[in-house]
């Protein structure tokens, strides 16, 4: 778990709190802040999830190129011809 995934949490919970406060007093402002809190901490903690699943790749990539630089330029070159012929329709 990462900053980003913790401050998604924090605003989720804060924009339920914002929203349940808004219901009880009937400020729709306040209720719809609450609403795009909750979205924006959901949308945060989406992205803290990503990155927790995309770091061990990366550093594993990094290893890889490392040790083996002459593999990894052929397999980058395969792919790139790969991408090619699929641009080109072939």
């Amino acid at each position: 778990m990462n900053t980003t995934t913790l401050k998604g949490d924090g605003q989720a919970i804060g924009g339920q709190i914002k929203e349940t406060v808004g219901d009880v007093t009937g400020n729709t402002s306040l209720q719809g802040e609450g609403v795009v809190d909750q979205i924006t901490g959901n949308a945060n903690k989406a992205v803290g999830a990503a990155r927790d699943a995309v770091g061990p790749l990366t550093e594993k990539a990094t290893t890889f190129a490392k040790s083996r630089p002459y593999a990894t330029a052929a397999l980058l070159g395969v792919v790139g011809l790969a991408v090619l012929n699929t641009l080109r329709g072939k």
